[in-house]
């Protein structure tokens, strides 16, 4: 799976509280570079501590200030999978409704002492 650092939403990103991702993706700045579907992936990089959930959200806006983001998708992962080093949480194709900017959105359960998360898009997605 090849990355560019221009689709890289959070680059093991630490999360304690609800909060976005650290870069958005300005969707409209490169225009069509990538022929065919797009997959958003979302990994652990580091095995969270005292997490219970979190729920994970694909954000999109019109405004590079979210100020009325609309949800492409939400996913609620359980604190097992989060423990783990190095697991894929969710890779999906984008969905329909892509505005101009794109985001993810973290809300965590639980008081984290540890943990990070990358998430990024991708042409294709590595299932190992």
């Amino acid at each position: 799976m090849l990355l560019d650092q221009n689709t890289v939403l959070s680059d093991k990103q630490i999360i304690t509280g609800s909060a976005s991702s650290e870069n958005a993706i300005d969707c409209c700045s490169a225009g069509n570079v990538v022929p065919g579907a797009l997959f958003a992936v979302c990994r652990t990089e580091e095995g969270f501590n005292g997490v219970t959930k979190m729920t994970i959200s694909l954000q999109t806006d019109d405004d590079a200030s979210f100020a009325n983001p609309a949800e492409l998708m939400s996913t609620v992962v359980m604190a097992e999978a989060l423990a783990e080093k190095d697991k894929v949480l969710f890779a999906i194709a984008l969905p329909v409704g892509l505005k101009r900017f794109l985001r993810t959105y973290y809300v965590p359960s639980g008081t984290a002492t540890a943990g990070s998360l990358s998430c990024f898009l991708t042409d294709s997605v590595d299932m190992k």
